[in-house]
């Protein structure tokens, strides 16, 4: 793979996505905006270029590593693994989570206001999550199904895949940001010297929430949704 200081990141996680790692250790959002390039990350992070281009490059080179190719797979798998990894893990933890966000925001609320808004914004991410997931179960997703079985499709009312896609990529802007805070607001989810068991597994389970949902809006933001958009100009509507 060709990495150059003009590379998209959101494009190079898509075709690798080892490179995630590298972005992470640099706190360089690659989801909700991958559509930067590796100068404007660097610039924006204060890193040098030349170096975070080696560091991705010897990440990629590593022949011992593997990884799924999401980028080859056809859209409607695509679609259909986002919802069963990636829906069905929200609605699973998301009942969970907020039961010990509350119990621990309570007991240890007062030493550690924080909880208290991590767990207000959790909350409401939860809600916007649940929301958001049925609209493309429902609206989103059997469309780009549609277009992947190459059937002939009516235009939508909608009208344009390019519609909902927006809203769902500003959806999934306002998610990141509540979890930008939630970060840190958390230390990067450390619990403090103080905390009990359930306070350790409560910050556990976020961190692995927050990467989970990362990897979720990866799969739609650079590999899906541009794919679904790319799909519809070549179409025919009846």
């Amino acid at each position: 793979m060709n990495i150059t200081a003009k590379s998209i990141v959101g494009e190079l996680v898509a075709a690798d996505y080892r490179t995630a790692t590298v972005f992470k250790n640099h706190k360089i959002d690659f989801c909700c905006k991958g559509n930067r390039t590796i100068d404007e990350v660097c610039n924006k992070n204060q890193l040098d270029t030349e170096q975070l281009i080696e560091e991705l490059n010897q990440f990629t080179e590593k022949s011992n590593y593997s990884t799924t190719d999401f980028a080859s797979w056809d859209s409607d798998l695509l679609a259909d693994y986002i919802e069963e990894k990636h829906h069905r893990y929200v609605e699973q933890k998301i009942p969970e989570l907020k039961a010990y966000l509350n119990k621990i925001a309570k007991v240890h609320g007062q030493r550690h206001p924080e909880l208290i808004e991590i767990e207000q914004l959790f909350t409401a991410s939860a809600h916007e999550l649940l929301q958001h997931m049925q609209k493309e179960e429902n609206i989103l997703f059997p469309f780009i199904r549609t277009m992947a079985n190459g059937a002939q499709l009516e235009r939508p009312h909608f009208g344009t895949v390019q519609n909902p896609i927006k809203m769902m990529m500003h959806e999934h802007d306002n998610e990141g940001e509540r979890f930008r805070k939630i970060a840190e607001l958390s230390d990067n989810y450390t619990p403090p010297a103080d905390a009990c068991t359930t306070y350790k597994v409560a910050f556990g389970m976020l961190k692995e929430f927050e990467e989970d949902l990362h990897l979720h809006i990866h799969l739609e933001n650079n590999i899906l949704f541009p794919r679904a958009i790319k799909a519809e100009k070549t179409m025919n509507y009846a």
